[in-house]
C-alpha cells in the first residue's frame, strides 16, 4: 500500500476477495465518473470473472481518497506464449463478449491514476501490459502517456469502429436519415414475411419464464451460422453460463432486454439487449436463416429501434465491429483500440517488436501477394 499524504490518496493492491467486496463503492464510483455502460460495472465482471477465468489469479489496483474509491484497474495475471514466445502478462478482464472495457477514473483525477500507476509499477513485473477495445473517450489511454514517461514502451491498434444509432427526434428522425432504397426493401420484406402468418414483437424482461424464453432465443442463435462457425452463446457451456447468469442479474436490476420477433407466434429473430433509460445496448443477435428472404434480423432491428425510440432512449448501439447489416441503419461509429505497455525484459523488447513491427510487416506484404 502507497499513500500520498499531501493529497490523502492511497493506491493498493486488491485480490478477488477484495474485488468482491468492491461491489458497492465500485458501482457508486462508475455513476460518479458518468460511465453507465453495463460492461464496466461490478456484477458484469464479476460474471466474466467467474466463468471466463475462474481460476487466474485477478490483481485489482486502486487508489482511494479518504476511503472512496476514485480509480480501479482490475487484470488478470498469466503466462501465455506471445508469437512464441512465453510472457508474464497482465491482461484486463476482457474478451470479445465484453464488448469494450476501460478502466474506472473519477473525471479530473489524474493523480489518483498516477497513483495507482506507481503502484502497480512497483509492485508488479510485467513482460506485456493488455487492455483490450478501450472507446476512443476510454480512461485507460491516459495510462499510454505515464508508461512513456516511465520509459517504457507502448503500441495500441485499432480493433474496431463499433456502430450506433442516435434516436434524437424519434423514429421519424431516424427513419430519415435512411437510404431510400433501404426503406423501400424492408417494407417489401416486411410484407413478403406477413404473408406467411401474423407477426408481432416481444420484449422480455425477466420473470419466472426467463430461462425458457433465454433457452429459445440461444437455441435459434446456434441454429444459424454461428453455430456452424462455434460462435453461437449455445455452443459453448461457458459461454452459456456467462450470458444466462448476466441475463439473470441484469433482470433483477431492471436492465434486461430480450426481444423476440414471432411469425405465428414462433421466434424468427432474437436480441439479447441491456438497456437504461437513456442507451439500448445489442451483445449478441440471431435469426431463422430460413427465412432470410425477408431479413428477420433486420426486420427486428427495425422493430426495436421503434420501440426504443417510442421509449424515449437517446440510442441504440450496436457493439461490436461494422457489418454490412448494421451500416445499413447509420454511418455513426465508435473507434476502438486494444493498448499494450511493454516492460523491459528480453521477452517484452521481442513482444514489441514483433507485434508493432514484424507483424504489421508481414500483414502488408501478405496484402499486397499477387
Amino acid at each position: 500500500m502507497q499513500a500520498d499524504p499531501a493529497t490523502t490518496l492511497v493506491a493498493e493492491e486488491l485480490d478477488r476477495a477484495g474485488f468482491d467486496a468492491l461491489a458497492p463503492a465500485w458501482d457508486a464510483a462508475l455513476e460518479q465518473a458518468r460511465r453507465p455502460e453495463p460492461f464496466y460495472r461490478h456484477h458484469f465482471l464479476s460474471a466474466w470473472l467467474d466463468h471466463f477465468a475462474p481460476e487466474e489469479r485477478l490483481r485489482v489496483f486502486v487508489a482511494r481518497e479518504q476511503g472512496r474509491l476514485v480509480a480501479a484497474l482490475p487484470l488478470v495475471e498469466d503466462r501465455p506464449r506471445f508469437y512464441g514466445v512465453k510472457v508474464r502478462r497482465l491482461r484486463a478482464p476482457a474478451n470479445v463478449h465484453s464488448n469494450r472495457f476501460d478502466l474506472l477514473l473519477e473525471p479530473g483525477r489524474e493523480d489518483a491514476l498516477k497513483a495507482l500507476w506507481s503502484h502497480l509499477r512497483a509492485s508488479a513485473e510485467f513482460d506485456v501490459l493488455e487492455i483490450p477495445d478501450v472507446p476512443e473517450q476510454g480512461a485507460a489511454r491516459k495510462l499510454l502517456p505515464l508508461a512513456e514517461a516511465a520509459g517504457l514502451t507502448t503500441g495500441q491498434w485499432e480493433s474496431m469502429r463499433s456502430p450506433y444509432v442516435p434516436l434524437e427526434g424519434g423514429w421519424t428522425a431516424v427513419s430519415a436519415r435512411l437510404d431510400a432504397r433501404f426503406r423501400q426493401n424492408m417494407r417489401r420484406r416486411r410484407r413478403k414475411l406477413e404473408q406467411r402468418g401474423p407477426v408481432e414483437l416481444e420484449r422480455v424482461e425477466g420473470g419466472r419464464d426467463l430461462e425458457r424464453y433465454l433457452e429459445e432465443g440461444f437455441e435459434l442463435e446456434r441454429a444459424g451460422w454461428k453455430g456452424r462457425e462455434s460462435t453461437a452463446i449455445a455452443s459453448d457451456p461457458v459461454t452459456r453460463g456467462f450470458y444466462a447468469e448476466l441475463a439473470r442479474r441484469e433482470a433483477t436490476r431492471g436492465r434486461l432486454s430480450l426481444y423476440f420477433l414471432r411469425l405465428s407466434g414462433r421466434a424468427v429473430a432474437f436480441q439479447f439487449g441491456l438497456a437504461d433509460a437513456t442507451t439500448y445496448w445489442l451483445p449478441k443477435t440471431g435469426y431463422d436463416e430460413s427465412l432470410a428472404e425477408c431479413s428477420p434480423g433486420q426486420l427486428l432491428a427495425e422493430a426495436v429501434l421503434r420501440d426504443c425510440a417510442a421509449r424515449g432512449l437517446a440510442e441504440f448501439d450496436f457493439l461490436g465491429p461494422a457489418m454490412s447489416w448494421k451500416s445499413d441503419w447509420t454511418a455513426a461509429s465508435r473507434v476502438h483500440d486494444w493498448l499494450y505497455v511493454f516492460g523491459t525484459s528480453p521477452a517484452a523488447r521481442w513482444a514489441h517488436r514483433v507485434k508493432f513491427g514484424l507483424a504489421p510487416a508481414v500483414r502488408e506484404v501478405l496484402r499486397w501477394k499477387p
